[in-house]
């Protein structure tokens, strides 16, 4: 019997890195649908939990409160559930988004890994503190996965793994080689480029006042990067809970 559960559990350890493996790829090949289903999955998840967060966090606001009324809390719940939705969405969009397939590579992966680290974080907190996933993934999961994806992308650019293109480089493709009426993917990849030009501009700005590493680490909090946490502990949430459910119901 110990032998089947343990047999078991690596199997359903194999089917998480699959499913991460599997969702970077999505981004990675169609990053379109993906950033539909993961605004479609995060208003999905968002109607039930924001409904439930609101129920008692209303009382807690307002003292001497009523019990909040159904319609009212469907209204705000709906409303909440669905900016996040459309910020997960576009969060996507540029994340996996471009024309650079080497950059895009290499985004995936730190996208997996992220995501993976996130789905590891929940179990582990499910397992000794019975934290319901769906819960600490949808809100409380994104600013650590975010700063995780920010640490990877500045990572790799600090390797001259991922290019960062000069201030000049930038405008000499906005004037010359943009077309008059670019592409999702080319705004996306100016649009990144932009982003990496920005952090290295504040890193060097802020390494006038502090040391390099000071400058770096502040650089990664205030990198658009973060975003990507809103993406990430979406997916983390929905295969945490499904891990602990194939855990719980073993023999």
């Amino acid at each position: 019997m110990i032998i089947i559960r343990i047999l078991l559990n690596a199997v359903i350890m194999a089917a998480e890195i699959a499913a991460v493996a599997g969702i970077a790829m999505l981004g990675y090949y169609h990053p379109f649908l993906f950033a539909g289903v993961t605004a479609a999955l995060s208003f999905v998840l968002g109607l039930r939990l924001e409904t439930k967060r609101l129920f008692f966090e209303l009382p807690f606001y307002f003292e001497g409160a009523r019990t909040p009324r159904i319609l009212l809390v469907g209204l705000v719940g709906t409303v909440e559930a669905l900016m996040k939705g459309v910020l997960a969405g576009l969060a996507a969009v540029f994340t996996f988004a471009g024309t650079d397939s080497n950059r895009l590579l290499w985004v995936a992966v730190v996208f997996g890994l992220t995501t993976y680290a996130g789905s590891s974080a929940l179990r582990a907190l499910s397992v000794s503190f019975r934290a319901q996933p769906w819960r600490w993934g949808y809100f409380r999961l994104a600013p650590p996965l975010g700063l995780a994806f920010s640490a990877g992308i500045a990572a790799l650019a600090a390797f001259g793994i991922l290019g960062t293109a000069s201030v000049g480089d930038i405008g000499w493709k906005l004037v010359w080689e943009l077309p008059q009426k670019p592409s999702v993917s080319q705004v996306s990849e100016l649009f990144f480029q932009l982003k990496q030009a920005f952090d290295d501009f504040i890193v060097t700005l802020l390494t006038a006042v502090m040391g390099q590493e000071w400058a770096r680490l502040i650089g990664i909090v205030i990198s658009v990067n973060v975003l990507t946490g809103f993406v990430a502990s979406v997916y983390a949430a929905v295969i945490a809970a499904c891990v602990r459910t194939a855990e719980e119901g073993l023999p």
